[in-house]
């Protein structure tokens, strides 16, 4: 059987699905009348922001061949999507925008493929449009593969031009799998659930073959199973008889239970010996936002709506948290700041849920002067100051490309993360510089996207990869209402930054919160001294109004009365803060 496995890999709008939409159209795997834009962008998110966040196979036929595509997010918030993809292939599509040239997180992905010995086949698209710069991105793509310029595919996914040559590249260029005969045995990529037949797992077979009514076992969790139905990706479920050796295609294991299957597993048949595949590196989220819904009453249905987020995205966690102020709700943790809009988004449209949600931050490790040592995700877990050996954070690995020009804004962004530079390579024939930069990851979560795309008047792009913890001068930052803690507020932060987050956050308070009947200290606080303060004058009264003349001592004694009772206030009042004021702070911070 001619079989070839690939995936597109590419950075966001340099036309992967649209490149997938004309291989689907000239293989005549989706008619025209079904056809449509985007067609294996299945949620309705992605086609309304244009960008792919779930990863889609499809299996095609061309000149006697079948090509397995999986159709990947570009995006490296979602490089774990792309990571599982790639284990199942044996080679990929690099897919450059000729306006855009290479981007950074291009490189980063394109990094995990050449980590796997996958062959690699490089175009340039949109070679129709005017601004295309299709000499120096083949350069670019030349110099960053060690291939010649002539050996990058040109091509317009739109408009069709030369796809039909892709996929006969792809036949001439990417190796067949290896068929083995004995045993069976493949790998979980990806899963959906189904009421009537259970667990489908996504799978690539290795070796072997397997049938239906074929009882099966799940390595990893020890789970058995007995396939109910089997087949491909047409690009929806086709059922056929059995599934082969180098095949991609589905198994219906019929298991209930979701949390018996996991991405990465080994299927082989009940019984077997046949050794465990190598599997994945599970994700581990390094941003962390707390979820509450506006609406206490839906907490069942934004639980819910939590587990069938979590059946698609393995990436994604949420654990139960309870703040007085909000009422119940969850820490969730993501692999950066667009999977948490993401989330967020998916929340708000398919489930219809109004959330409030907090600033994005990142986990850190404490080691108390006990010797314990704890995982912190949010700052109200963060030890007293006198409790604190030392704290570590997460550290990242960014790769910045830009032109030139903007290279004296960019170092501006970059020198406010107070991190190391170390290095950069140039590419000649776009005058565009690749910069290699380590960073606290804290640092980039919130503001600095927006800050490099400001400066660079949209031009530069970043990837990143999480390094190892290091240690770091942090503390935790608390801020006062009225002298009393509200820890909704409270953020850990450098301690050399602390007195200028401190300025901005009472500020900002200062201008949110309402006036009370007694002026409010806002104050925000470090260990036991305050670095920050701001005053919300009382409303104002005139309790004189009602006197028509008189003797001027009675109008001093309703000052003098009114002045008392505006320090008993002080003195024994709460300060209630409304919930659209966490709201605008929370997203003012993002």
């Amino acid at each position: 059987m001619k079989i070839r496995n690939f995936s597109i890999i590419s950075h966001i709008d340099h036309g992967k699905s649209t490149l997938a939409d004309r291989f689907l159209e000239l293989t005549e795997t989706v008619s025209g009348r079904d056809m449509e834009d985007r067609f294996l962008d299945n949620m309705e998110l992605e086609k309304e922001r244009g960008i792919t966040i779930k990863l889609q196979p499809a299996r095609m036929k061309w000149k006697g061949c079948i090509l397995n595509m999986i159709d990947t997010p570009g995006h490296i918030d979602f490089s774990y999507e792309v990571s599982r993809s790639l284990k199942a292939v044996e080679g990929v599509i690099l897919l450059v925008d000729a306006t855009k040239g290479v981007q950074a997180q291009t490189i980063t992905t394109l990094d995990m493929a050449k980590a796997q010995d996958l062959v690699i086949v490089p175009v340039i698209n949109k070679i129709d449009l005017p601004s295309a710069r299709i000499k120096e991105t083949a350069e670019e793509i030349a110099s960053i593969i060690d291939v010649s310029p002539e050996d990058v595919l040109e091509i317009s996914a739109k408009e069709g031009t030369n796809v039909e040559e892709l996929l006969d590249n792809l036949i001439e260029k990417i190796p067949a799998p290896e068929e083995e005969k004995d045993g069976f045995q493949s790998l979980i990529f990806d899963f959906e659930r189904d009421p009537y037949k259970g667990v489908v797992a996504f799978v690539r077979v290795f070796r072997g073959e397997i049938k239906k009514g074929d009882e099966i076992n799940l390595v990893a969790v020890e789970e058995e199973g007995e396939v109910k139905e089997l087949g491909f990706f047409n690009p929806k479920l086709q059922p056929k008889d059995k599934l082969s050796s180098g095949e991609i295609g589905y198994i219906a294991t019929g298991i209930k239970e979701v949390d018996k299957v996991r991405v990465g597993d080994t299927i082989r048949k009940k019984g077997s010996e046949v050794e465990p595949l190598s599997g994945y590196k599970e994700p581990k989220p390094v941003v962390f936002t707390s979820f509450y819904p506006k609406n206490s009453g839906e907490f069942p249905e934004f639980k819910k709506a939590l587990e069938e987020i979590r059946l698609s995205d393995p990436a994604f966690t949420f654990t139960p948290e309870f703040k007085q102020v909000f009422g119940r709700g969850f820490r969730c943790g993501f692999l950066g700041s667009l999977h948490v809009e993401i989330i967020s988004q998916r929340l708000k449209k398919e489930y219809d849920l109004d959330l409030i949600i907090s600033t994005p931050s990142v986990s850190y490790k404490v080691e108390k002067t006990n010797g314990e040592k704890l995982e912190i995700k949010t700052a109200t877990d963060f030890p007293d100051r006198n409790e604190v050996e030392k704290v570590f954070e997460p550290w990242a690995l960014l790769e910045i490309v830009t032109p030139q020009e903007f290279m004296g804004g960019v170092n501006k962004v970059l020198e406010k993360l107070k991190g190391n530079y170390l290095g950069s390579d140039f590419f000649v024939a776009s005058e565009r510089l690749v910069i290699s930069y380590e960073a606290p990851f804290r640092k980039i979560i919130t503001g600095f996207y927006d800050n490099l795309k400001s400066v660079s008047k949209g031009y530069a792009s970043f990837g990143y990869e999480i390094l190892e913890y290091r240690e770091g001068d942090l503390t935790k930052m608390e801020i006062l209402l009225n002298k009393e803690v509200e820890e909704a507020f409270s953020k850990i932060v450098s301690r050399d930054e602390a007195e200028s987050e401190g300025r901005k956050m009472t500020e900002k308070l200062k201008e949110l919160l309402p006036r009370q009947q007694f002026p409010v200290p806002v104050q925000a606080k470090v260990g036991g001294r305050i670095i920050a303060r701001e005053t919300i004058k009382a409303m104002r009264k005139d309790v004189t109004g009602d006197l028509y003349g008189g003797d001027r001592t009675r109008k001093d004694k309703l000052l003098e009365q009114q002045k008392e009772g505006k320090k008993r206030l002080k003195k024994e009042g709460s300060v209630d803060v409304p919930q659209d004021v966490f709201f605008k702070i929370f997203k003012d911070n993002d």
